[in-house]
């Protein structure tokens, strides 16, 4: 089946009068096999219903749909949002019934309602740049139908979402992308398959999010953090703090967090957690066990902690 090719982004664009903007992230994919890559890696089969953030033109569109996906696209430049659906009808007409087109901003989506209903299983999509993290993020906080995602980000965003705790580049988007699920880099692409061509790599990052939460009585020895009974916001707030002055001890660091260092010290000891440690070598389950010392009465210990 024919996706687009160079020719065909260039055309669309000059009768769309569109011409891409650093503002929007906007890097159109002209080439059949990275795209059609990007779909086989995202295990991507007939029947799913996938949401994509920032279709554009529609190359990776059209391969999702040519693996019999149902599309959910978010795009946030209505032009491209009103051309897309021709685009289909244009080069896979017996598909268009399978495209959903939503014109909006992916981060003002709060539930499977702003998407006319519909509950994506997958997120496989070619990010902007310049607000992939926070795309990530609160999609998998506001739809928990989504179960996999595999998108396309700058290599440096995507070696930051999957690095693990003691790494240089673990921060606070690789600890909260933790609380929803594991995520590994799935590949690298070359540059010059976008228009324009970006000054930067770009990766693709694999998030499996983590099975559905067991019943307390299922918990086992080392429930996951989204499992210690404190909320989401609670616990990235500590992950907020930890890593706004990465070079500090957490004593130090969450004192603004706690109320004063030695508030700070005591939620640490509760957790289980030694005080002159820094952000960058806790897994996100410390900082949910920290959170929870925070709430406990004095003398209680934060439940799972290696003291407790």
């Amino acid at each position: 089946m024919p996706l687009l090719t160079p020719s065909d982004i260039r055309s669309l664009a000059d009768t769309l009068g569109v011409r891409p903007t650093k503002r929007l992230g906007q890097n159109f994919v002209h080439d059949a096999g990275t795209v059609r890559r990007i779909v086989r890696v995202a295990g991507v089969e007939a029947g799913d219903v996938v949401l994509e953030v920032g279709p554009g033109l529609g190359s990776l569109t059209l391969a999702l749909l040519e693996a019999g996906a149902h599309v959910v696209a978010v795009e946030i430049d209505p032009v491209l949002a009103e051309a897309l659906p021709g685009t289909v009808e244009r080069f896979l007409p017996e598909a268009a019934d399978r495209l959903t087109v939503v014109s909006a901003d992916a981060l003002t989506i709060r539930s499977a309602a702003d998407l006319q209903g519909a509950e994506p299983t997958r997120l496989v999509a070619n990010l902007p740049y310049n607000v992939a993290t926070p795309v990530i993020l609160t999609l998998l906080a506001t739809l928990p139908s989504l179960r996999e995602v595999l998108v396309m980000v700058q290599a440096e965003v995507g070696e930051r979402l999957a690095a693990k705790p003691g790494g240089k580049v673990y921060g606070s988007p690789s600890a909260k992308v933790a609380w929803y699920g594991a995520a590994a880099m799935a590949g690298m692409i070359s540059r010059t398959v976008f228009w324009p061509v970006p000054n930067v790599d770009s990766a693709l990052v694999r998030i499996v999010r983590h099975p559905l939460e067991a019943s307390a009585g299922q918990l086992g020895e080392n429930p996951r953090a989204d499992q210690l009974g404190v909320p989401r916001e609670e616990v990235f707030a500590v992950v907020d703090g930890a890593f706004a002055q990465r070079r500090k001890t957490l004593r130090a660091a969450l004192a603004g967090w706690a109320g004063g260092a030695p508030e700070a010290e005591v939620a640490l000891r509760k957790a289980g957690v030694d005080s002159s440690r820094r952000g960058e070598t806790l897994e996100i389950r410390d900082f949910a066990r920290i959170a929870a010392a925070r709430a406990q009465p004095a003398g209680a210990r934060a439940a799972n902690s290696p003291e407790a």
